[in-house]
């Protein structure tokens, strides 16, 4: 079988093999990207790069029915979530395309005599290595502000994902024609492991940008740190959601839910560890349970699934051995239900210890895990316990109180009291091994950039 594939994981299909690309098609790609910044991106202006984006976005809400669908098809997301994974991918889009060249503007310094600006310009070819779980939303977040700084993109997507990352290459390239634009601006390649190891250490690509797992982070951070490149990484987490204080527990575990369950539960800033205060635990966890588990894997092209299959049968594998190592070692299963497929009912484990792996983990799918919390401090004990530190969920009545434990997380993001609040304008990244640098927000236009002095007598 192919390296890249579309295996649809709600009946086990493979619907279509991709060819890889071959050394000669590479080393062709990456040319295309290369001449396109030394002829395109280096000789216009943010305004005149901000108008493909912007391109890019509204093609992307025209075709939004068709992308979603190639979601549906490749990793399971249930429909209504695919169509606004596609309408969030464009208003990221949007956001650059409207507020990148504001943030790329000279910054002057004070200086005794004469003058002294900075001036952001782009630094060359990046690579942007990205993961299934969100196809379009992860692709915009990387290549929407770093084109708009005047880079130009080479994309490995996931082998599960050759379909999505055609549409989106098209995409370009038809919005590129459209404004006058190259089309090495972005280039899809469906390349091997070996392969990217090559186009790290060519001097033409100048960073690289992954999204995934720990051990592919740790892979190309070592080959980019010896090839002199700089790296922008956003890897696991198993976020903590504190919960000491509400005036609804109804809604508080509602969001809770909402926040385990989103994506199948494949978010890497998903509510995975549930740390509740003592006086809260026991009706937090009989309500929990109950409307978790009321939520049941269905068909993933209907407009009412709330959850749909794992992504492949290898994601399913891994979280069930996962669940049944935490039971062997002595955690208390709450709830499960029988795996049918890649069907995976929602799961809730409590009673987990530091000597337990599960402790340690990030559970990919929808297992839930409860911990109780005798105070503040011990809740914060519990959501640091971990090593991943992307985001963290704070409920509390207490302003103070949420302000205290938001300075006392190790995490990239604190969120308190709501969920699932992710825009363009708000700055994604993490800590510990979570991975460094962020994307969104106006920090996304800084991480690949040459902050360039320009001094005049």
């Amino acid at each position: 079988m192919s390296d890249y594939a579309v295996i649809d994981p709600a009946t086990g299909e493979t619907v279509k093999e991709y060819e890889t690309i071959t050394d000669a098609e590479l080393d062709a790609a990456i040319a295309s990207t290369h001449a396109a910044y030394a002829d395109w991106s280096r000789t216009t202006t943010a305004e005149q790069r901000a108008a493909l984006i912007k391109r890019v976005a509204e093609l992307h809400l025209e075709q939004k029915d068709e992308l979603a669908a190639i979601a549906v098809r490749e990793m399971g997301k249930p429909l209504a979530q695919a169509v606004g994974e596609v309408e969030f991918a464009a208003a990221i889009f949007e956001y650059y395309a409207d507020n990148g060249p504001g943030f790329l503007v000279d910054e002057p310094i004070s200086v005794d005599s004469g003058s002294a600006v900075i001036r952001k310009v782009g630094v060359g070819v990046l690579l942007g290595i990205m993961p299934w779980n969100f196809p379009y939303y992860q692709v915009a977040r990387f290549a929407g502000p770093n084109v708009v700084s005047g880079n130009t993109i080479l994309l490995k997507h996931a082998p599960q994902c050759p379909e999505s990352a055609a549409a989106i290459e098209a995409i370009f390239a038809q919005a590129a024609s459209e404004v006058g634009a190259p089309a090495g601006v972005y280039r899809n390649i469906l390349a091997t492991n070996e392969q990217i190891e090559r186009v790290i250490a060519d001097p033409r690509v100048q960073g690289v940008s992954v999204t995934g797992s720990e051990r592919a982070g740790s892979a190309v951070a070592a080959i980019a740190g010896k090839n002199l490149k700089k790296v922008v990484l956003e890897l696991g987490g198993s976020d903590p959601f504190i919960l000491l204080s509400t005036d609804d527990l109804d809604a508080a575990v509602q969001d809770a839910v909402n926040a385990r369950l989103d994506n199948n539960g494949q978010s890497c800033n998903a509510a995975k560890r549930f740390v509740i205060a003592d006086t809260l635990y026991e009706r937090f966890a009989d309500e929990f349970v109950s409307r978790f588990t009321a939520i049941q894997p269905g068909d993933p092209t209907a407009d009412d699934t709330e959850l749909g299959p794992l992504s492949s049968s290898a994601a399913t594998s891994r979280l069930a051995s996962q669940l049944a190592r935490a039971e062997e070692q002595g955690a208390t299963v709450l709830a499960r239900g029988e795996v049918r497929g890649n069907f995976f009912p929602p799961a809730v484990l409590a009673d987990v210890t530091p000597e337990m792996d599960a402790y340690h983990e990030e559970f990919f799918g929808p297992v839930a895990m409860l911990f109780r919390a005798s105070d503040e401090d011990d809740a914060v004990r519990i959501a640091n316990d971990t090593p991943f530190g992307l985001g963290s969920y704070v409920y509390t009545t207490d302003e103070a109180q949420a302000e205290r434990i938001a300075d006392r997380i190790d995490a990239g993001m604190v969120w308190i009291n709501l969920v699932l609040g992710d825009a363009a304008e708000l700055p994604f990244g993490g800590a510990k091994r979570s991975g460094f640098g962020r994307e969104l927000g106006r920090f996304a236009l800084d991480e690949f950039v040459n902050r360039k002095l320009i001094r005049t007598a």
